[in-house]
């Protein structure tokens, strides 16, 4: 399967895109954890990276999109993937639509993990001070919030249109959640057979 992961900051996206990876036998590709790589390794695109993030600011689309380009070539998403972080741009979803026409495919699905903001909030502030993340105050969590609502509702409404969008319920204990996902990917496949 060939798939996209989103949802709000603290929603449970990365737990979850591994417990897909893990049953679905694809990697699970996280251009965050990408950057975080190469930052500690000290590479190239580590050093382009790490000034920017500095400086506050975005990893260009550009940037982003090369990463993610050279890693669906790898060998290993042959029979799918599941992507995290990417697209986060309207632009991001042309160059990705452009990737996988290059390859003769398509995506699957583009799961998106449903929460409500209240809770995501108190979640993250509990794993702050789990974490000693003092920077991580209510005030800039719930700014983090909006900014993924502004960033991510275009992309939620094209993926919609086109008929790709599963939202799952991604609120109450990892395992319930880690249900509802793979039944909404088991019910996918059963479509397609």
């Amino acid at each position: 399967m060939r798939l996209i992961i989103l949802g709000a900051p603290g929603a449970g996206k990365g737990t979850q895109a591994e417990r897909i990876a893990a049953r679905r036998q694809i990697p699970a590709i996280s251009t965050g954890d990408i950057f975080r790589k190469n930052i500690a390794e000290e590479t190239e695109l580590g050093q382009r990276v790490k000034s920017i993030l500095s400086s506050g600011g975005y990893v260009p689309d550009e940037v982003t999109i090369e990463i993610v380009r050279d890693r669906l070539a790898e060998s290993d998403t042959a029979n799918g993937f599941l992507l995290d972080g990417f697209p986060r741009t309207p632009g991001q979803v042309e160059a990705l639509d452009e990737m996988l026409s290059d390859q003769d495919t398509s995506l699957d699905a583009v799961l998106e993990l449903t929460v409500d903001t209240d809770e995501v909030v108190q979640r993250l502030l509990q794993r702050a001070q789990d974490q000693g993340r003092e920077d991580d105050t209510e005030e800039v969590i719930r700014e983090r919030m909006n900014i993924y609502v502004e960033e991510t509702a275009p992309l939620s409404r094209m993926y919609r249109h086109r008929g790709l969008l599963v939202e799952v319920d991604g609120m109450g204990e990892v395992d319930e959640v880690t249900e509802r996902v793979q039944t909404a990917l088991d019910n996918l496949e059963d479509d397609d057979a």
